[in-house]
């Protein structure tokens, strides 16, 4: 925390936060991509592979369907951790239901972001990065799904989001970038993971999640050559992506030049990530 902020500064949205998780939550993160999963099922055409594709890009809706496929009402005994099996077990209309519901949510309401929409909209491009160099790094290492480790990897900072929605309701945070920045820093990853959980996000992602954002400070730096588990891609990912959100730098993630070292060693991962970030975005855009 910053030598300037005051350290009660944000007990009070984080007491009003911890009661609001208990809800159902919808709030602002990329109202493109939202948009995008509407647009493609208006194709009678459209494949199940392309419309999860762009629902793993979109965190809430990737999350709300999971917890939907995996309820009472369509549950099948087996726990569904997979976006594609989610949207083959829920169907499309419900997918077109639950997206046009978000995304209605999110015009709404993303007046609200209180001006920090360029930290959004940088948040989602490190958390699309994250989640593409996740999903190519468990195809690598082969016993770890990947489709899980992309959708890991881009709702990990999904707090942030949720955060930046409800500073805009507290005018201690009002023209204060600083404030704003070192709660985004400090709390994000706590929020994120009860949000994730009150989503009803499947525990073992959720565990991985939890177990990657403790690894910068239990590790102490100290990294194993490969990673084995989805945790371990995780945290790898978080490492190799590129890192232009303010808030991150803060969280002194890495040291930059021991970064620097694992984007060298990585440098073709990197590349073959980059591939499919092109390819999801120019889905989102098709």
């Amino acid at each position: 925390m910053s030598d300037s902020i005051n350290p009660a500064l944000h007990f009070h949205i984080l007491e009003d936060i911890a009661q609001d998780l208990s809800g159902d939550a919808n709030f602002p993160t990329c109202l493109d991509a939202s948009l995008s999963v509407r647009d493609a099922l208006r194709d009678p055409l459209v494949s199940v592979e392309k419309v999860a594709r762009i629902v793993i890009v979109e965190p809430l809706i990737a999350a709300k369907l999971l917890r939907l496929a995996n309820s009472v009402v369509y549950a099948a005994g087996v726990p569904v951790t997979d976006v594609r099996l989610a949207i083959h077990r829920v169907g499309f209309e419900t997918v077109r239901a639950t997206s046009l519901s978000v995304a209605m949510e999110q015009m709404l309401r993303s007046r609200n972001l209180g001006g920090h929409e360029d930290i959004a909209q940088k948040t989602w491009e490190h958390s699309l990065h994250v989640a593409a160099i996740a999903h190519v790094l468990a195809r690598r290492v082969g016993r770890v799904n990947c489709d899980e480790a992309m959708l890991a990897g881009m709702v990990r900072n999904i707090g942030v989001f949720y955060l930046l929605f409800r500073v805009a309701d507290y005018a201690e945070y009002q023209d204060n970038l600083e404030a704003v920045l070192d709660l985004l820093s400090g709390w994000h990853e706590n929020t994120g993971e009860n949000l994730l959980a009150a989503l009803g996000l499947p525990r073992h992602i959720l565990d991985a999640i939890h177990a990657s954002n403790l690894h910068k400070t239990s590790r102490g730096g100290k990294r194993d050559d490969a990673p084995f588990s989805l945790a371990d891609v995780l945290y790898f990912a978080s490492l190799l992506a590129e890192n232009h959100c303010p808030w991150l730098c803060r969280a002194d993630l890495a040291n930059s030049r021991e970064a620097q070292q694992d984007r060298d060693r990585f440098s073709d991962l990197i590349a073959e990530a980059q591939d499919e970030i092109r390819e999801i975005l120019f889905m989102l855009r098709a």
